[in-house]
């Protein structure tokens, strides 16, 4: 594998969210080629299309962020059966305004951890359908629906469970190749791609 940059999204505003602890077991376990960058979210004002002329710094930033990434994970918990608020409001931000979205084709991961059974399942489904909506290739197996428990991860993102962090690894391992798989289909040369003696 060659290097690829990888932003990542944590749902939560939480200074103790179990999600940024899984996101740093992620990356412990990811192929070491791949660079992580989070994309903070924290100080996003809410979306308002009055500034689509003219964006707030943190939201430039954020749709910068996006583009100079080659793949984005979301790593989120489950707010009553959908996204968090902050989490949908950075995804409006990112797509706007209407004609530069900035997650177009970008390959993207959904995980997301809870002290519950269902492990997020339902949020990951909000948010499988509007990655759809904004062109944004989704990687759909494996999934991965973590329950939380503290006796299993450290704060360092340490995972004392040998089952867990086997499956961790596995999904990181699937994602990335996923990310080089949608980067290698959409370079230049490929079938349906203008030739480059049309325009002569």
């Amino acid at each position: 594998m060659t290097g690829n940059r990888i932003g990542y999204f944590v749902g939560s505003l939480a200074g103790n969210s179990i999600n940024r602890t899984l996101s740093k077991a992620l990356i412990r376990l990811a192929p070491e080629e791949f660079v992580f960058t989070e994309i903070p979210i924290r100080d996003l004002p809410l979306y308002n299309p009055d500034v689509d002329a003219d964006f707030p710094a943190p939201a430039r930033a954020l749709k910068s962020a996006i583009e100079a990434s080659d793949g984005i994970l979301f790593i989120s918990p489950e707010y009553n059966r959908s996204i968090p608020g902050a989490l949908k409001n950075a995804i409006d931000w990112g797509s706007r305004p209407w004609g530069t979205n900035s997650f177009a084709r970008k390959p993207t991961g959904i995980i997301g951890a809870s002290p519950g059974g269902i492990g997020t399942a339902v949020m990951q489904s909000s948010m499988r359908g509007v990655l759809s909506f904004l062109d944004a290739p989704q990687l759909n197996a494996p999934e991965a629906y973590i329950t939380f428990s503290p006796e299993v991860f450290g704060d360092g993102g340490e995972v004392k469970n040998e089952a867990t962090e086997a499956f961790l690894r596995h999904y990181m391992d699937e994602y990335c190749a996923f990310v080089q798989r949608v980067l290698a289909a959409t370079a230049p040369g490929h079938i349906g791609d203008e030739h480059p003696d049309s325009r002569k």
